[in-house]
């Protein structure tokens, strides 16, 4: 596993602390547009993933990626996620590499 460059685990309203860093969030696809995707996050903010993945997409795609805007990613790698996935606990995650078990994650 590369350490040298770690993904924090974000959601929509976790995303503005990270600006200009690299970031990782599964988002549920609402629209496919040429150069970008827009999506839902887990925690249901809008975030336009900027890129074009390989089709075919899945309703769920991890993106990990740089943090451009509070509601932008700059896509470096997109992972299908499959059309079923609990985005309730993908969210708490989120909340606990950020906060008290911050420790824990890289």
């Amino acid at each position: 596993m590369d350490t040298t460059s770690p993904a924090v685990f974000v959601n929509g309203a976790l995303l503005r602390r990270y600006i200009g860093q690299k970031v990782r969030a599964v988002i549920q696809v609402i629209r496919s547009e040429i150069g970008s995707v827009v999506g839902k996050s887990t925690d249901d903010q809008q975030i336009v993933v900027k890129g074009s993945p390989q089709p075919p997409l899945t309703s769920y795609l991890e993106v990990i990626g740089i943090a451009e805007s509070d509601n932008t990613i700059r896509a470096e790698v997109w992972t299908n996620f499959g059309d079923s996935f609990d985005a309730q606990n993908y969210n708490e995650l989120c909340k606990l590499a950020n906060g008290e078990f911050r420790h824990l994650f890289i």
